[in-house]
């Protein structure tokens, strides 16, 4: 198939969440089946230009934009396995430090701005003579791309036979705006209904996306049931029960190129499964790093996380006193909300040597967390997929993790009598239940049979991005089906 995957991020050329390490890896993936697969997104000046060795591409060409035209340019360059990847240029919209907004807020034209990519997906395809079979769109700032299909692009016989496919990452963000984006868009106002656009009496991007593409997925098989039935949905749920027959659950995958202790290169001594010396020496490294105590049998927990309250940060800043009565150590590298960020590190500055807080993020520091803990702390309110507890089951490092979304899907508890089991995982979503969990891994972690035992099934745990593909493709192929039977 010829497929165009449509997103706001990719790794590495620039990276706010998740979103940007799947858009980076699963087109990889998608040529090694032998598709032809291309990535768009917009031209950042966070963008290293020179170093990613973007080329101009073509001429200059023009957006309309509510009866106005803006220009626009596109640049070119490919993955490190030949994925093209093309770049839309535009200063007025993304000559810019931030990519969605700045600390203090979203850009009060990301209306606009994403409008103005969307619709430049739809005009750099054709400036390049690229025929999608499908248009791969993630999340809210591509979700008005099937909607330009199926009204504004409906008559342009380039997109005769597309199809679009919207994949939801984080249905909590989902572009709520004024009515005036139509005009903006080029989209009927006849659209603004209750069943399409509309919303209580705004448009809603998120909406746009599963209501007009031919197939929706999410990022997790459980994550996708939750969004049906739960509060989880985030009032999406009626608009995604009625098209629950074209909604699919799909795992993210994990890049194991990237993340390989046996073969990682920022940490101090690699290791595997049938080795692990060298994990008692990334322990070691860690410590020191990060200022703790060096103690060959202290239980160190880390957190690599936006600090968020959707990502129980609360939970450990009210909880680290009672766990640190044990001889525990913890280290937290993230940064985000700004009072939890406050929060968390001050409760982490009162044990100085045995808890360290490290703001912002430093992959080098991510890769030595997640090789020199014990486990690995993901107490997150929802969790559409999860990387982080990936990650960790490849190093060895046991995942603790509220049983939701993504995490339900790849944490089974650790059965000591069966010696079943890849980690540790709790509800409710309390302190309690929190503090319970850790202390029940801290007891495995003292019983060094049991522990090696749990090590060893987390790292036999396998989520790779080729038993993911084959999943994607379906979607696709159940999509192009829903464009030709319409």
């Amino acid at each position: 198939m010829k497929i165009l995957i449509a997103a706001s991020e990719c790794a590495p050329f620039v990276k706010v969440g998740g979103l940007a390490d799947v858009i980076g890896t699963l087109p990889k993936h998608l040529r090694k089946a032998k598709h032809d697969v291309r990535v768009i997104l917009p031209k950042y000046s966070k963008i290293d230009a020179a170093g990613y060795s973007l080329r101009p591409l073509g001429r200059e060409f023009k957006i309309l934009l509510g009866g106005r035209n803006e220009p626009a340019r596109i640049f070119e360059s490919t993955m490190d396995n030949g994925v093209p990847v093309y770049f839309v240029d535009s200063d007025k919209y993304f000559a810019r430090p931030g990519i969605y907004g700045t600390p203090d807020g979203d850009y009060n034209d990301n209306k606009e701005r994403f409008v103005f990519f969307s619709k430049a997906v739809l005009e750099a395809a054709k400036l390049i003579n690229f025929q999608p079979d499908v248009i791969h769109c993630h999340d809210w700032q591509t979700g008005i791309v099937p909607a330009l299909l199926k009204t504004a692009y409906s008559f342009d016989a380039f997109f005769l036979k597309t199809a679009s496919v919207f994949t939801i990452h984080n249905i909590a963000y989902q572009g709520l705006f004024t009515q005036d984006i139509l005009k903006i868009a080029g989209i009927p106002q006849t659209e603004f209904t209750w069943d399409k656009l509309e919303y209580f009496g705004k448009v809603n991007l998120l909406k746009s996306g599963i209501v007009y593409s031919e197939a929706i997925s999410t990022v997790s098989p459980t994550y996708a049931k939750e969004i049906l039935l739960t509060e989880e949905g985030r009032g999406m749920e009626p608009t995604l029960r009625y098209r629950s027959g074209d909604l699919f659950g799909i795992l993210n995958g994990l890049d194991y190129q990237e993340w390989n202790p046996a073969e990682d290169q920022h940490i101090k001594a690699v290791y595997d499964s049938s080795s692990m010396d060298g994990k008692q020496l990334c322990r070691l490294e860690l410590q020191k790093t990060a200022g703790l105590q060096a103690d060959r049998n202290a239980f160190v927990l880390g957190m690599v996380s936006r600090v968020d309250p959707q990502k129980g940060c609360d939970l450990l800043a009210d909880s680290i006193a009672e766990l640190l009565k044990n001889n525990i150590q913890v280290v937290v590298l993230g940064s985000g909300d700004r009072k939890l960020q406050e929060q968390l590190a001050l409760s982490m500055a009162k044990f100085p040597g045995r808890a360290s807080f490290n703001p912002g993020f430093n992959n080098p520091l991510a890769h030595k967390i997640y090789a020199g803990s014990d486990s690995f702390l993901m107490p997150s309110r929802f969790e559409p997929c999860g990387l982080g507890q990936m990650i960790a089951l490849a190093y060895g490092t046991i995942p603790i993790v509220h049983k939701t979304g993504g995490l339900a899907d790849t944490i089974a508890d650790y059965n000591a009598k069966t010696g079943e089991g890849n980690g540790i995982s709790f509800r409710p979503l309390t302190t309690e239940a929190f503090v319970k969990a850790v202390l029940k891994a801290y007891g495995f972690f003292k019983n060094r049979k049991q522990w090696n035992k749990l090590v060893s099934n987390a790292m036999k745990s396998d989520f790779s991005w080729s038993k993911t593909v084959g999943q994607y493709v379906k979607l696709y192929t159940h999509a192009v089906k829903q464009k030709n039977e319409k």
